[in-house]
């Protein structure tokens, strides 16, 4: 049974035992009706609530949300609970999440483990919580704490639920310790229904506000659930948790909670995936990384932070003395952030060395390589590595663009090479593409997942081609762009169409911030130039070759920059998209900001087919995922596929063959797209198992 109760002299138990993390579903639901039931002919002394296994409630069962809901709702069984004329407990220990805390916080005394997180997330799923957590919480610990929390979806360790007021004790064994409270204690608990309504508190309001802006621009959740909050300090309470519940079933079915939905379920998806590979025999417990220029560092400090020994290989004293201050700067960072401790941050440099050349490299589970964008470097890299490391260490790139297959080229038992790209700045992004070579063997994958693992990274894996998963897409997505200025847009036109569909930065912005030589160096690789199967658009070339404009780091790109970093529109980049526009014989027209956001994401899209086609990505929730937690596409729509199947593949198709009529050399249509439409599916259908495209 699902949730088990009993009774042992004066005190009764509901143990909730759905495993691995009691995911609190319809079933459920009957099961505590059930059991708080028997408590009520029982009339024990205590009535006890804990968890079996792993959690208390890890939160409630999302596959429900995509159907109707389900009787018992939890907020009616959890009124049950609060009318109940004996003491109640929850016991508290590992996750106590949404509906698991809405239920402890429906008792009247909470105990939870040193190790027990306590949180209401379900605005990070287009949700608002639904059975009375934003009006409980609020009575407990005050409104604005309660915002802080409901706003954010943020979850808490046992020690800051204490501080803050959402549990009432510490204990190891909490269970334990609610059998053993002593009565007066328990009489002088007050239920969260019938403590006074939190203080308004309207700065606090606003702040919360400004916040899930920030932190969530273009979602609604977050706002829907501050509004909640507030209104426990001036509305009654049977209204407010009415109002919270027809939030909760009103959000269920809305396109960003499904969106959110589907991007928590790829994330479990892809966490599970390493599962496939054979699971190494240890952890990687020592690195070695060649170059320690901000990707580099930023490297080492990712795996320094996930308990990895690190030596970072420089070719001579100066670049040493750089990289140590790079690392250093970073260390300094996580201090002043408090993310460390100073005895934490000592031991993050216990662990580090660096080190000028290959002669001294000491023994290393993995070699990875962050140095410059060049296939005789990197080859020559790898050739010392070989030499200088055991033949069991695997080894690895951090190529943005060029191939695995040939940078394994004369490496000895190359099924322990692959591609490990990490996205700038690598201590921060959570996307890790694992690229796949040719040669790669199932036991170097099976570890790749195991280091993505330890270093907390979301693992998308790929196949090789230029630019892997991500940087393909991002690459269409800019000639894209650049083919809208040369017929009519200016980039901060560009960039604001984005960021009004959701991307944390348009693509002008972003590319002043990487740098335009970046892209300059990859379009020379490319030959784009001279090349007769893509549309060349010369704008980004003169303005490096020619203005040698760079971007943030010349206080001259796509924008003119002030002193305190400021972007403004640049004269001389608009008089050179003119100028270009004129030599081509193109007659420039204007772009409204959605006509210009559709482009770019048809643009986008189309690539993606393409990429599933060739089987570089396995399935459009990895593109999905590359593209949310690598490139800043909005969570809220679900990625770019998600997003697709939203327009429906069939106006998709529409739309790009309307767009070659006039520009076949930018849009050939997808051969895999022109097959899901005729059969009737959806880009979702190639993402269940065994459907290849």
């Amino acid at each position: 049974m699902p949730v088990q109760y009993e009774l042992s002299g004066d005190v009764a138990i509901i143990t909730f035992d759905n495993p691995p993390l009691n995911v609190f579903g319809q079933a459920m639901r009957a099961g505590l009706l059930a059991a708080l039931e028997q408590a009520e002919a029982d009339r024990p002394a205590r009535l006890i609530l804990t968890g079996k296994g792993r959690a208390f409630v890890a939160g409630a069962d999302a596959r429900e949300f995509d159907g109707p809901p389900l009787a018992p709702q939890l907020n009616d069984v959890l009124a049950r609970l609060v009318a109940l004329p004996f003491p109640t407990l929850a016991a508290i220990h590992g996750a106590a999440l949404g509906g698991g805390l809405e239920i402890a916080l429906s008792c009247r005394f909470r105990i939870a483990s040193p190790s027990a997180t306590l949180g209401l997330p379900e605005v990070t799923l287009g949700l608002v919580p639904g059975a009375g957590g934003t009006q409980r919480l609020p009575r407990l610990i005050g409104l604005a704490a309660a915002l802080d929390l409901v706003g954010q979806g943020r979850s808490v360790p046992a020690p800051e639920a204490a501080r803050l007021g959402i549990i009432d004790l510490i204990a190891d064994d909490p269970l334990a310790a609610a059998q053993g409270i002593d009565d007066q204690t328990l009489r002088r608990a007050i239920p969260a229904d019938y403590r006074p309504a939190p203080a308004a508190d309207d700065a606090a309001v606003a702040a919360a506000h400004a916040q899930a802006h920030k932190r969530a621009p273009g979602q609604t959740s977050p706002h829907l659930a501050i509004d909640l909050v507030a209104a426990a300090a001036t509305q009654p309470l049977d209204s407010t948790l009415a109002r919270e519940r027809q939030t909760f079933i009103d959000l269920r079915g809305s396109d960003q909670a499904r969106a959110l939905r589907h991007i928590f379920f790829a994330e479990r998806a892809a966490l599970s995936q390493g599962k496939a590979w054979p699971a190494p025999v240890q952890d990687i417990r020592s690195a070695v990384v060649v170059g320690g220029g901000n990707m580099g560092a930023a490297i080492a400090y990712a795996f320094l932070s996930a308990g990895l020994s690190v030596t970072v290989v420089e070719t001579g004293d100066e670049a040493r003395s750089r990289a140590e201050a790079n690392v250093g700067k970073l260390i300094a960072q996580g201090l002043h952030r408090g993310a460390l401790t100073e005895a934490k941050a000592g031991a993050l440099r216990d662990r580090l060395s660096f080190v000028t050349g290959y002669a001294d490299l000491p023994p290393a589970d993995l070699a990875i390589e962050a140095a410059f964008e060049d296939m005789e470097v990197k080859r020559g890299i790898f050739a010392a590595l070989q030499d200088a490391l055991p033949e069991t260490t695997i080894l690895a790139t951090n190529t943005s663009y060029l191939d695995v297959n040939v940078l394994a080229q004369g490496i000895r038992n190359p099924g322990r090479f692959l591609g490990l790209h990490f996205f700038a700045p690598a201590h921060v992004m959570k996307l890790l593409e694992i690229v796949r070579g040719d040669l790669t063997s199932g036991e170097t994958l099976g570890a790749a997942f195991g280091l993505a693992r330890q270093v907390k990274k979301m693992p998308v894996l790929a196949g090789v081609c230029d630019g892997f998963i991500g940087n393909r897409i991002l690459s269409r997505y800019r000639q894209a762009a650049d083919v809208l200025l040369i017929e009519g847009a200016l980039p901060a036109e560009v960039d604001a169409a984005m960021r009004g569909f959701g991307m944390a930065m348009g693509p002008y912005e972003a590319q002043d911030m990487s740098g335009l030589d970046i892209a300059y160096a990859n379009r020379r690789r490319q030959n784009l130039r001279n090349r007769s199967d893509k549309r060349y658009v010369p704008i980004a070339d003169h303005l490096v070759e020619r203005l040698h404009r760079l971007g943030r780091k010349t206080a001259a790109g796509w924008y003119d920059y002030t002193e305190d970093g400021k972007p403004l529109p640049s004269e001389e980049v608009t008089l050179c998209i003119l100028a270009a526009s004129q030599e081509a014989g193109i007659a420039r027209q204007p772009f409204a900001a959605e006509a210009i956001a559709q482009r770019l994401l048809l643009a986008m899209i189309a690539e993606a087919v393409d990429i599933l086609a060739e089987g570089i990505a396995a399935t459009p929730r990895d593109i999905d995922l590359v593209l949310v937690h690598g490139y800043g596409f909005p969570r809220w729509r679900g990625g770019l596929m998600h997003h697709a199947d939203r327009l429906t593949p069939a106006q998709v198709l529409h739309d790009i063959a309307h767009l070659a009529t006039t520009d076949p050399l930018s849009w050939p249509v997808p051969p895999l797209l022109h097959r899901l439409v005729a059969e009737g599916r959806t880009f979702d259908t190639l993402n269940q198992t065994g459907d290849k495209a």
